[in-house]
């Protein structure tokens, strides 16, 4: 069941012919300044992946991927999740070295998610990798991508606010970090979603770590892919969003699985038998490189600094009826 709220006295400050041009100021901006920060490189990326190459992102384990034939191969394909696993791979393939990168336009569809104000079946975002050394694989190098990234938000921010002086999303430079745990430890009677709520409303902008692995309630934060992300070295960057009033996030990132804790986090996720597929069994054999990488939301991104109360206004996707009668009801333009 879809779910929609409009804030009350909600207007656009941009009419559509503006946010056209400023979402491609935004892109523009990010891609450059998100690039120089991380010395990345733009690939090209693909839409599907083979179904039997253990290569799509597995999400949570129970989305259900798009999956169709092709008629030349006899096989079956599915649309990415995400480019999570590919990126490592790809790193390698093209011969990239320890401190260089790629970044590229990730579209997905997401058939199973929860539409909102906030999520679409449509999914556009930059995917990005960068190789690491052994060295780097701690959490003092993680916070000190974090606080590039986030500094390239607000870069990115400050060029919209000079074309568009109408705006001004309220995105903190300063970084809070804090673990899953410290907050369920600081807001044990709030589920992890409350949490992130009352958080950002004090600290604007946070980093929240360690998502995946159970708690010492017995919960999880929230669901991450055992094979992608080590669950000790990861996190949400996070901001508070004014228009809609609560934490929103950005981007989901982190320094990725190496042998060892693939195997500790495929094990407790039951998920062993994954072992046997290709991305799998050559990470295992050490033939991946070490690398940190995420995801960061375009139309995420784009809503937030625009002000936007739907991510329907700045991206084209396909909506229940109940979003598009409420939308226009409040003169909520959808694209």
């Amino acid at each position: 069941m879809s779910k929609l709220t409009i804030p009350t006295g909600y207007k656009s400050v941009l009419d559509p012919y503006q946010t056209q041009m400023a979402i491609g100021l935004i892109k523009r901006s990010f891609e450059k300044s998100l690039s120089e920060a991380l010395n990345l490189k733009r690939a090209s990326a693909p839409l599907f992946v083979d179904s039997l190459s253990g290569i799509n992102d597995n999400l949570n384990g129970y989305e259900r991927p798009v999956l169709f034939d092709i008629r030349e191969t006899g096989g079956m394909a599915e649309v990415v999740h995400s480019l999570a696993k590919w990126k490592r791979m790809a790193l390698r393939d093209y011969g990239f070295h320890i401190g260089e990168g790629i970044y590229t336009d990730m579209n997905a569809i997401r058939r199973d998610e929860e539409m909102d104000n906030m999520h679409s079946v449509y999914v556009d975002q930059w995917d990005w990798e960068r190789i690491i050394s052994r060295e780097e694989r701690t959490q003092e190098f993680l916070k000190e991508t974090v606080v590039k990234i986030v500094n390239a938000v607000c870069d990115t921010a400050d060029e919209v606010r000079a074309a568009y002086p109408s705006l001004c999303p309220g995105i903190s430079r300063e970084v809070s970090f804090i673990t899953t745990q410290e907050l369920e430890d600081l807001y044990p009677g709030l589920t992890p979603k409350q949490r992130e709520d009352a958080y950002l409303r004090q600290h604007r902008t946070a980093f929240i770590m360690q998502i995946g692995d159970l708690l010492r309630s017995g919960q999880k934060h929230d669901g991450r892919a055992p094979d992608y992300d080590d669950w000790k070295l990861n996190g949400d960057i996070m901001v508070f969003n004014d228009t809609l009033d609560c934490a929103f996030e950005l981007s989901s990132m982190g320094i990725r699985v190496d042998s060892e804790s693939l195997t500790e986090q495929l094990e407790k996720s039951g998920c062993q038998k994954r072992c046997s597929l290709d991305f799998h069994s050559q990470l295992l054999a050490g033939q991946l490189p070490l690398t940190i990488g995420g995801g960061i939301g375009q139309s995420r991104l784009c809503m937030l600094l625009l002000e936007k109360a739907h991510i329907g206004e700045v991206q084209v996707s396909i909506w229940d009826k109940n979003t598009i009668d409420g939308c226009r009801m409040a003169g909520v333009k959808l694209l």
